[in-house]
C-alpha cells in the first residue's frame, strides 16, 4: 500500500543551488509513495524591502538566517531516495497537486543576464501580489496587469553522474534540473534518467506563472508545495529526461546552442515516436514536420531549452 510522506524546507532539507551525486537522502521511499514536497523560492537580495506589506514565509527566513552554503540561484528540496532505482532505469515523476506557499511572488533582470541585457544593463526587480484563493497574481506595471496562475517548478531533478561532482542548479541537463517548462504542472509527468541508487530526487524554484522563454530571467518566482509520487520504471533506459499531459507527449533538447537545443529535442521525439509505433525514423521526421509542435521553453539559462509537443490519440 503506497504510504504519503511529508519533507519541509528547513536549513537542513535544503541546497542552495547546486546537484551532487554525493549528497545522501534525506528521505528514503518505496516506488510509488506520495511525497509532499515543501519548496521556497529566492534568496536575501529578492526578498520585499523592510515595510512591505509582503511578508517572507517563515521557512524561507529561517533558511536565509542559517546562511547555507550557495553556487547557483535555486534552494532545493531534497534529496529523496526511491528503493530500487538503479543507473539505467527511470525515475517517473507524478506530479499530482500543486499548492501556492505565498501570498507574493517576484520576478526581476540584471545587468549580463537574461536574453536581451545589452538593452537592459540595469538591476530590476518587482514584488507581485498573489490572491491565493483566485489563484491569479497582479502584475504592479501600468494600471495592474492580472493574470491567472498556472503553477509548476522550475526545478525538477535527479543526482547527475557522480563524475560530474557538485554542479550548479542554474543549468538543465541530462538529470533534469532547471527545465523551467510550463507544461510540467500538476497532471503532468516527468521521466527523468537514473544515475545512482536510490535516483535522489529533489525539486524546487516554484513558477506561478510563465511565458515560453523566460526571457527576462525570472518567471512569477514563488514558494510552492508540490505533491509527487514517485515510482521506478526498471528495464526502460532513457538519455533525456520526457514527459507527458493528459493531451501530449513532451520530448526535450538542452544546448548552449538554440539551434543545438531544437536538434536535440527533434531527435528525442523522433526516437520516441520511432519506439512505440510501427513507423521508421524517416517516417517519424516527417510527421514531426507535420504534427508536432515545438517550442523555445528557455533562453536564460546558459542551456537553453526546446520542447516537442504531440499530441496524444494521433499515433498510441
Amino acid at each position: 500500500m503506497p504510504r504519503t510522506h511529508r519533507l519541509d524546507a528547513t536549513p537542513e532539507t535544503i541546497r542552495f543551488g547546486t546537484f551532487d551525486a554525493a549528497y545522501a537522502p534525506l528521505l528514503e521511499v518505496e516506488s510509488g509513495d506520495l511525497v509532499v514536497m515543501q519548496c521556497v523560492s529566492g534568496g536575501p537580495e529578492a526578498m520585499p524591502p523592510a515595510g512591505s506589506p509582503l511578508a517572507v514565509p517563515p521557512a524561507l527566513a529561517a533558511i536565509h538566517a542559517a546562511q547555507p552554503p550557495r553556487l547557483g540561484p535555486h534552494i532545493l528540496t531534497g534529496p529523496v531516495a526511491v528503493k530500487g532505482a538503479e543507473p539505467g532505469d527511470v525515475l517517473r515523476v507524478d506530479i499530482e497537486r500543486i499548492e501556492l506557499g505565498a501570498d507574493w511572488g517576484f520576478c526581476g533582470f540584471r545587468p549580463l543576464a537574461g536574453t536581451l541585457p545589452e538593452d537592459f544593463p540595469f538591476r530590476r526587480m518587482l514584488h507581485i501580489p498573489v490572491d491565493r484563493a483566485a489563484r491569479s497574481c497582479t502584475v504592479p506595471v501600468g494600471g495592474g496587469v492580472t493574470l491567472p496562475l498556472s503553477p509548476f517548478f522550475g526545478v525538477m531533478g535527479v543526482a547527475p553522474p557522480a563524475e560530474w561532482g557538485t554542479i550548479s542548479t542554474k543549468e538543465p541537463r541530462a538529470h533534469g534540473g532547471n527545465l523551467d517548462n510550463k507544461e510540467i504542472g500538476e497532471g503532468a509527468t516527468l521521466f527523468l534518467p537514473v544515475h545512482r541508487p536510490g535516483a535522489l530526487f529533489s525539486a524546487g524554484d516554484g513558477h506561478g506563472v510563465q511565458g515560453d522563454g523566460e526571457v527576462c530571467i525570472n518567471a512569477l518566482e514563488m514558494c510552492l508545495t508540490g505533491h509527487f509520487r514517485l515510482s521506478v520504471e526498471k528495464g526502460a533506459p532513457l538519455a533525456y529526461p520526457r514527459a507527458e499531459t493528459p493531451t501530449h507527449f513532451i520530448s526535450m533538447g538542452m544546448h548552449e546552442d538554440l539551434d543545438e537545443a531544437m536538434r536535440k529535442a527533434l531527435r528525442e521525439m523522433i526516437s520516441f515516436i520511432a519506439s512505440r509505433s510501427n513507423l521508421s525514423p524517416a517516417d517519424a521526421y516527417q510527421l514531426c514536420s507535420l504534427a508536432v509542435d515545438f517550442h523555445v521553453t528557455q533562453t536564460v539559462n546558459g542551456e537553453k531549452g526546446v520542447h516537442g509537443m504531440l499530441r496524444k490519440g494521433l499515433l498510441f
